[in-house]
């Protein structure tokens, strides 16, 4: 008979011996499986891109879409207004809404959908090359009331070129658009805004384009979603302000009916660049001052920074 140590010692014995198998129950049945030969193997996965839907359209605005009022401002402005503009000094709440990079095919058209249902004149900076592919779609831009930038013929840096090369470039675009729709334009848009001071003056001097540059970039091209981009160009936009954006995206365009709705219902008006050029107020001149013409070393400051040059950079 056990004594009772003994038994404690057994009965300790037997749950280590049930607690044993378990465990090494449990890594036996895990080996098996790790080890099964006859497991299917998880497939290896493989990048998937989605196909480009041509016919996809913008989901019709719920409820009335709201429109931009007739404006009946002139779009020609003195070539003394200024070389380069990356907004406009306005009386009141106007904007201009550009689009670099067209023609496009389908993308182009269904913009021009959505700016003809909310009565919106937008500008058009254009690349030499897809006008050429489709002038059918520069011919409807400029009929439906549209203006039309040059935004070069090749899409290169103009800064990197020399004077030759950038006066190629804005003479084929040039003609390109005058071959497609019999109009000339009156603004030019560099690529990527790259272009010297030094260029800027020359094509203005030559061709009697200000350089167009822009206040809002919402950084479509990199493609952040349609929500992004109306959020970035709402939370820009100001009077007198150049937004820019591209109609070579899709996304972009999916960005349109929010963006301009949204614009529309906070007050702003929409014109083209060269309305909103032609609007530019003149700054107040200052009070005459009662104090003695006498210079300050404040004064000899001021006077320096102004009559410095301006930097050849970007």
């Amino acid at each position: 008979m056990p004594t009772p140590h003994n038994a404690d010692q057994s009965h300790s014995g037997s749950n280590y011996s049930r607690r044993g198998f378990l465990i090494t129950a449990s890594a036996a049945i895990a080996s098996c499986k790790a080890a099964d030969p006859t497991a299917p193997k998880p497939a290896a996965v493989a990048s998937v891109k989605t196909p480009a839907n041509p016919g996809y359209r913008t989901p019709a605005v719920q409820g009335p879409i709201p429109r931009n009022p007739d404006i009946s401002q002139s779009r020609n402005f003195s070539k003394d207004a200024g070389v380069t503009f990356s907004r406009v000094l306005v009386s009141g709440n106007y904007v201009a809404m550009t689009f670099d990079d067209g023609p496009h095919p389908q993308n182009t058209p269904r913009l021009l959908d959505l700016l003809r249902a909310r009565n919106i004149k937008a500008t058009f900076f254009v690349i030499g090359r897809s006008v050429d592919l489709y002038p059918h779609v520069v011919r409807r831009t400029v009929a439906e009331g549209h203006e039309i930038g040059n935004h070069t013929y090749t899409h290169r840096l103009l800064s990197k070129l020399s004077d030759s090369e950038v006066r190629k470039e804005m003479t084929r675009c040039r003609d390109a658009v005058a071959n497609a729709a019999g109009v000339q334009m009156r603004t030019m848009r560099p690529p990527y805004g790259g272009l010297l001071q030094r260029q800027r003056q020359l094509i203005h001097s030559e061709f009697g384009y200000p350089t167009i540059l822009w206040s809002v970039d919402p950084l479509d091209w990199k493609r952040p979603g349609p929500s992004v981009v109306a959020s970035r160009i709402l939370k820009g936009a100001t009077p007198g302000g150049i937004i820019l954006a591209h109609d070579l995206h899709a996304p972009t365009v999916d960005a349109m009916p929010a963006t301009l709705d949204g614009l529309l219902k906070r007050g702003f008006k929409f014109v083209t660049v060269s309305q909103l050029i032609a609007m530019k107020k003149q700054p107040v001149a200052a009070a005459p001052s009662t104090q003695p013409d006498t210079p300050t070393a404040g004064d000899a400051t001021a006077q320096t920074a102004v009559s410095a040059p301006l930097p050849d950079t970007l």
